[in-house]
């Protein structure tokens, strides 16, 4: 099976860049974040036409939105309010064998570092919380979880570690509590088994660096992990640029798990 993950910013926007990814592709799963639109307006019959007949999306207008696509079957369709904000960042779904499939947008955080200064760090920090709550309490299940964390956690997942200690996404506060989520829920952090600690690696680059693979001020905003208990069955993890390189593109390039469910 292929899990992909991607921050599309606006699904309608970029329909066409989504449909041509799954067929190039041969994804069976799809995780998208930022859809941007409302339910009523999700295009959900272009995606059954080209294959994924499966699916669970919320979504509100402009912002927002998550959704899981796919060509298998899944049930216990479900999502998490988390900070009690009706928000649309979360949505699961189960597979055969009782697999969760967890598919997240992380709030951005704003601008300012501080819980006390910025209400926007404090709903990310209130958030992540809630996340390392919640998955401590059963690391038995065998578990998926994908999607934009708006975290970079690791000294390599940024284009410059010093520059940016202070820059939302890459505070020790964010870091140290992602990381805390991971070990607490017993995850595997997929990309990072494939590609040394020690060497860069990104999945976002700002649409203000006018050539963002020269520049290459990249971050690694996107995620991939399992349970500890399921990577035994993971074939594969790539970051896929290609798609930054599209016209009109999404800041975000797409993630694909190949895993044995």
């Amino acid at each position: 099976m292929k899990i992909a993950t991607w921050n599309i910013n606006s699904v309608r926007l970029r329909l066409n860049q989504v449909i041509r990814f799954i067929n190039e592709n041969n994804i069976d799963v799809l995780c998208l974040q930022e859809t941007k639109t409302q339910d009523e307006f999700f295009p959900s019959e272009d995606f059954k036409k080209n294959g994924m007949k499966y699916q669970y999306f919320r979504g509100e207008k402009s912002y927002n939105g998550i959704a899981i696509l796919s060509k298998i079957k899944f049930y216990d369709n479900n999502f998490i309010n988390w900070c009690k904000k009706n928000d649309t960042r979360h949505v699961s779904v189960k597979f055969k064998n009782n697999i969760e499939l967890h598919n997240f947008y992380v709030p951005a955080g704003g601008d300012e570092p501080d819980i006390k200064l910025n209400p926007k760090f404090d709903h990310k920090i209130s958030f992540l919380n809630e996340m390392k709550s919640y998955f401590s309490k059963d690391v038995s299940a065998q578990k998926i979880l994908v999607g934009d964390l708006n975290i970079a956690p690791l000294e390599n997942d940024v284009w410059s570690h010093k520059q940016l200690l202070n820059v939302v996404s890459h505070t020790p506060l964010e870091t140290e509590t992602l990381l805390e989520i991971i070990n607490t829920g017993e995850w595997v952090d997929v990309m990072r088994e494939f590609v040394p600690k020690n060497e860069k690696l990104y999945s976002w680059w700002s649409y203000r660096n006018r050539d963002w693979e020269a520049s290459n001020r990249g971050r690694r905003l996107d995620h991939v992990w399992v349970s500890k208990k399921l990577f035994s069955q993971v074939k594969s993890g790539v970051i896929y640029k290609d798609t930054r390189s599209w016209e009109r593109p999404s800041d975000h390039v797409p993630i694909i798990l190949e895993i044995d469910i």
